[in-house]
């Protein structure tokens, strides 16, 4: 199968210019919007740590949600093509990101935490095993420097 080439396009706004623009440091919200075509906004801003509003999504979260759709993406898949039946997927993803003393810094892990309902007679080995394919899968995870791992927990759903 030949390769294909994939382009996403978005679109971010920063909303914060609260009337003097970034005249100095402290005067200018972080706020932002990110959008595309055809899509509900994202309300966006920095880490509260770095003068965000910590009712909105920062940079720093969406990388870790990105890491854990995308296994959760992968897994599924590769579930309902393996006769896997999951019923039910929550994860509780979490990243670890150092801020060196010069201001800049870099996520040194995430760990995906998913908790998977399975249905009554599915196999729980190969349940374990797709993660680790999708893991060796996933377009994000394979993208970033840094180690991401994960630790599935399963129970079958009594319904």
């Amino acid at each position: 199968m030949a390769d294909k080439e994939h382009h996403y396009e978005v679109q971010v706004t920063w909303t914060g210019n609260e009337g003097t623009g970034t005249s100095s440091y402290s005067g200018y919200s972080r706020s932002h919007v990110i959008s595309a075509s055809g899509k509900a906004p994202v309300d966006g801003s920095s880490d509260p740590a770095f003068g965000g509003d910590s009712t909105r999504w920062n940079p720093e979260e969406l990388l870790v949600a990105s890491l854990s759709a995308c296994h959760k993406l992968w897994y599924l898949g590769l579930c309902a093509q393996a006769g896997v039946v999951v019923v039910g997927y929550e994860d509780n993803a979490q990243g670890v990101m150092i801020e060196q003393g010069n201001g800049a810094g870099h996520f040194t892990s995430v760990v995906l935490k998913p908790k998977v309902t399975l249905a009554p007679g599915s196999d729980l080995g190969k349940a374990h095993d797709l993660h680790h394919i999708a893991h060796q899968k996933c377009f994000i995870a394979r993208s970033v420097s840094f180690p991401v791992s994960h630790e599935p927990e399963f129970e079958f759903s009594t319904e």
